[in-house]
């Protein structure tokens, strides 16, 4: 690889800086990192001294903030690849980062998803279910297989049946604009329309 040079050092918050490199880079370093490996405006990085500051201080530091995110929160893979992301840290050092924590399944989109349905799947239809885990990353596969595992003789008719009666709701007694809120209720829940006006509308 030819020399990298720093095309500009733009000053941030908390003694860090953005450095911009001219093969499209971008780095967000500290002031004493930055002294450690000479890093000025127009400084020009042999390939030795480029690759000891991603490996030693950018690669170093990714999995460190990898490991915090998980401490905080379980993550999805794709979640905790966001949130590096916005801390700026290069893609190929985002990758590595996460194969890092993958390796020690500190991040596993399998149990985050069984974890997910578990806690939240109690009155979400399937659709439902897979709509919210595809927002947070995880893969139609391992959304599926999932659920297919955890609810396998779910019966969605029941779940209706079952907040119904938590609700205290009689199709007997309820009045139209009863219905008309209980079926958006349960829409919004993800629930077939054939399956909530079996149930309301009895």
């Amino acid at each position: 690889m030819s020399d990298v040079v720093v095309q500009m050092i733009e000053q941030l918050s908390s003694g860090k800086s953005r450095i911009r490199l001219d093969n499209g880079e971008v780095w967000i370093m500290y002031r004493k990192e930055m002294s450690l490996f000479q890093i000025e405006t127009d400084t020009v990085l042999t390939d030795d001294r480029y690759k000891a500051v991603r490996s030693e201080v950018l690669l170093k530091r990714a999995k460190k903030r990898a490991m915090h995110l998980l401490e905080k929160m379980d993550r999805t893979e794709e979640q905790l690849r966001k949130k590096l992301l916005e801390n700026e840290y290069p893609i190929d050092i985002v990758e590595t980062a996460i194969s890092f924590v993958k390796s020690f399944h500190y991040v596993d989109d399998t149990r985050y998803a069984d974890t997910y349905i578990r806690l939240h799947g109690g009155d979400k239809s399937r659709a439902k279910l897979l709509m919210e885990l595809r927002r947070k990353g995880i893969s139609d596969e391992i959304a599926c297989s999932a659920i297919d595992g955890m609810q396998e003789e779910r019966d969605e008719s029941k779940m209706i049946r079952a907040i119904l009666e938590k609700k205290h709701y009689s199709p007997e007694t309820a009045t139209e604009e009863e219905k008309r809120r209980m079926y958006g209720f349960l829409a919004r829940r993800g629930f077939q329309s054939a399956d909530i006006c079996r149930e309301i509308f009895a």
